[in-house]
């Protein structure tokens, strides 16, 4: 039975995706788990992997295709001695609006989920489903379970990402009852993007003018519309600090000459990601996420950093930055870092955390407001440390190396006072940076 092998959706934000490279090419034997491509995402380039067995009998999509819709069939998979059907890679025609509609109305649309993990499947004939959910299982388990008369609902999965194979359905009894199913979370809202101005209307009001048009890529179209619904949806408040750097670069300078052997050199931002990883610790209630009816309040101080990549940026996620040394926290933070800039971060790399940094010192500017990344309670803006005149603790003026620092704060999580807290805090851990070592 030919099996068409469907566009994975690999990131939650994923519409559609790039196909960057083949691993196989037609004719090639096809294992579960074998890596066959690699996806391109908003997010990151990824490898994807078979979860049914056979022959590669047709690839649909050639490697470099861009705007492929999740979903998609992007190649065939037929067992052996099985002929490519006819009609394989038909529905990848453009399609008129007109010849859409009527496949729509002669054709019942039928939901196809996202095997767990990225692959995905489907064979000539619809898979089973249990109460609305689709039911993964390789063709010759369906075809075995059909003629034994069972219910694939009430069998459990042995294979990749839970997979009903021939062994699972062998084992099985005939006409064994269905296990009751838990009833599924509802799915968090997708963000709605706003309706796009239109282009021709705006186009318009340059006539005579020289542009070039700029097409939006995936990751362009997923901050517009996850900033828009931040900024629109989450009730902002800002807190601003400026911070004397001096006793910090002191120290820091230290440092940095006796990690000199071990080719070590920590960056004003390494102590400001563990300057921050502290104070969620010691305001524990401000280490908290919004989560649609309830807050969340996270034990671990995970802090995801902003970094610019071309056409967007990331924000990587150091996990339990608390517990980390200062010198582990530069390594990690290099490593994302750099990995984000080649799209080659993992979905769990770049999601989670309860807090925000983003620095903007390095290119100059001295404060911002930064809007802040559902499901996150806030975010830090850095400016760059500048100096500036001063009244001392003497009374006397004197200058002294001054960084400012705005938080933004979400006030469905944090109240004033409680923010207030938080940002006292990263101040005093970055102006007494010994005590961070402690």
């Amino acid at each position: 039975m030919a099996t068409e092998i469907l566009m994975p959706a690999l990131s939650p934000t994923m519409e559609e995706g790039t196909l960057a490279k083949w691993h196989v090419k037609e004719g090639d034997e096809i294992t579960s788990g074998m890596v066959i491509a690699e996806i391109e995402t908003d997010k990151a380039t990824m490898e994807f992997e078979a979860v049914d067995e056979g022959t590669m009998g047709k690839i649909l999509i050639a490697e470099g295709t861009s705007g492929v819709k999740v979903n998609t069939a992007i190649a065939i998979l037929v067992e052996d001695g099985e002929e490519v059907p006819a009609d394989a890679g038909a529905a990848q025609k453009k399609d008129t609006a007109e010849e859409k509609a009527g496949r729509e109305e002669k054709v019942e649309p039928k939901a196809v989920q996202p095997a767990p993990g990225g692959a995905v499947a489907k064979g000539g004939t619809p898979a089973p489903k249990a109460d609305g959910q689709r039911i993964f299982a390789s063709p010759l388990a369906r075809r075995i379970a059909k003629d034994k008369g069972l219910d694939l609902s009430g069998v459990k999965g042995s294979g990749p990402h839970g997979r009903i194979v021939k062994a699972d359905v062998e084992a099985a009894k005939a006409g064994e009852a269905p296990k009751a199913a838990e009833a599924p979370k509802a799915a968090a809202a997708a963000p709605v993007a706003p309706a796009a101005s239109n282009a021709d209307a705006v186009k318009k009001m340059y006539d005579g003018r020289s542009f070039e048009e700029m097409p939006l890529d995936g990751m362009r179209k997923v901050i517009a519309a996850r900033l828009t619904e931040a900024k629109q949806s989450i009730p902002h408040f800002y807190l601003r600090r400026s911070v004397n750097l001096d006793p910090l670069m002191k120290f820091r300078s230290q440092l940095n000459k006796q990690l000199e052997a071990r080719n070590v050199k920590l960056s004003v931002n390494d102590f400001v990601i563990k300057a921050c990883a502290l104070a969620l610790q010691q305001v524990g209630d401000a280490n908290a996420v919004w989560a649609g009816d309830r807050i969340l309040k996270m034990k671990a101080s995970d802090v995801a950093v902003a970094v610019a990549v071309e056409g967007g940026l990331f924000t990587p996620v150091l996990k339990d930055a608390d517990q980390k040394s200062l010198s582990t926290l530069s390594a990690e933070m290099k490593d994302l870092a750099g990995r984000a800039r080649g799209k080659k971060l993992a979905p769990h790399e770049y999601q989670g955390g309860s807090f925000a940094i983003s620095n903007l010192g390095m290119f100059g500017i001295e404060n911002f407001d930064a809007i802040i990344s559902p499901p996150h309670g806030a975010i830090l803006a850095v400016g760059a440390g500048l100096k500036k005149p001063v009244v001392g603790a003497d009374g006397e003026l004197t200058v002294a190396t001054m960084m400012s620092l705005t938080l933004s704060v979400d006030h469905r999580v944090i109240d004033g006072a409680l923010g207030a807290e938080l940002m006292t805090a990263i101040c005093d851990n970055l102006e007494n940076p010994m005590t961070m070592l402690a």
